[in-house]
C-alpha cells in the first residue's frame, strides 16, 4: 500500500469514527498533496508526499511557537494535535548520532573540506536523508562536520 492509499484509508476510517480533529488534519494533508499534483501536473510518489508532510509539520511547529508567545494555548493545542496526526505518515526518524554518522560519510565521500562546501554537502545529505531526519538537525551536523 502506498502512502497516498494509506492516507485515503485513514481519512475514511476517521470519517466513520467521527474523529473530527483527525479528519481535519488528514483533509488538510490531502488538499496539500492535490494542490502540489495539480500545480506541477505530476503524480506524487511516497518521497514527494513525505516532503509535503515535513513542510506541514514545520509550519505547525512554527505556529505552535507563535500561539504560545501570544498566549493562545487553545490554538497551540489544536496545532499539536495536527502534528501528532501528520507525524504518523513519516518514516522512523534518525537519532542525532545516526545523522552525524551519515553526514560524516557524505563529507568524506565528497571530499568536502570547509564551510564553502556547505551547499554541495547539504544537497547530497538532503537527497539521502529526506523524510528520515529533521533538516535543522542535519544542517547543524553538516556545519559541525565542516568546521571540525
Amino acid at each position: 500500500m502506498t502512502l497516498k492509499e494509506r492516507i485515503t484509508e485513514d481519512m475514511k476510517a476517521a470519517m466513520r469514527a467521527k474523529e473530527t480533529e483527525r479528519l481535519g488534519a488528514i483533509r488538510m494533508l490531502t488538499a496539500a498533496i492535490k494542490q502540489k499534483e495539480v500545480d506541477e501536473r505530476v503524480e506524487l510518489d511516497d518521497a514527494g508526499i513525505i516532503a509535503i508532510v515535513d513542510k506541514l509539520l514545520k509550519q505547525r511547529k512554527d505556529s505552535i511557537d507563535a500561539f504560545e508567545k501570544a498566549g493562545r494555548q487553545d490554538l497551540a493545542d489544536k496545532e499539536r494535535a495536527e502534528v501528532a496526526v501528520l507525524s504518523a505518515y513519516l518514516p522512523a526518524r534518525l537519532s542525532a548520532e545516526e545523522i552525524a554518522a551519515e553526514v560524516k560519510a557524505i563529507v568524506t565521500a565528497l571530499g568536502a573540506s570547509g564551510p564553502g562546501d556547505m551547499g554541495k554537502v547539504m544537497g547530497a545529505v538532503k537527497a539521502k536523508l529526506a523524510g528520515k531526519a529533521d533538516m535543522g538537525q542535519v544542517s547543524a551536523a553538516v556545519k559541525a562536520a565542516l568546521a571540525g
